[in-house]
């Protein structure tokens, strides 16, 4: 329902901005259709790769690794999964909910997902590069504090 909203509102303000300027609306839709068409590489094999995985894994399985019976050793094991990983967040976010509607719990993935948002294991030589090595590894560091913190909050509040 809300998905719905939303698309009837951009839709709504696509049209008042191609009123208002076609030339604009056409330039914007444009560029946003060629990102969409450069992203669509690497989201595609995503997409698969975590279609085979939702399919390989049952909610069962989902459940005793995930699960709010998982517990503790399920928190850390979606917060590890969740700092080597990459993915967008557009498709992360889609992910979690998929994997909360299999039977995995709250905390286990309000720590995947922000793991996977903050620390970053994969990207840490690129960061060193930029930032040098103390900033990026401090930086990571302070995102799995934060990570953590996040999922005891959601543990004593779900």
């Amino acid at each position: 329902m809300t998905t719905s909203i939303f698309y009837i509102v951009v839709g709504i303000l696509t049209i008042i901005s191609f009123i208002k300027d076609k030339t604009k609306t056409k330039k914007a839709l444009k560029i946003g259709f060629n990102s969409f068409r450069k992203l669509l590489p690497s989201i595609i094999p995503m997409m698969i790769g975590i279609g085979l995985i939702l399919s390989i894994l049952s909610p069962n399985t989902v459940s005793q690794l995930l699960g709010e019976k998982s517990g503790i050793l399920g928190a850390i094991t979606a917060m590890v999964i969740g700092s080597i990983a990459f993915m967008p967040s557009f498709v992360a976010f889609p992910l979690g909910a998929n994997l909360l509607s299999h039977g995995a719990g709250f905390p286990q993935i309000a720590g995947f997902i922000s793991s996977l948002m903050a620390v970053g294991v994969v990207s840490l030589g690129l960061e060193i590069k930029y930032f040098g090595k103390m900033t990026a590894i401090l930086r990571n560091i302070t995102a799995l504090t934060a990570s953590i913190v996040f999922v005891l909050l959601v543990w004593r509040l779900m």
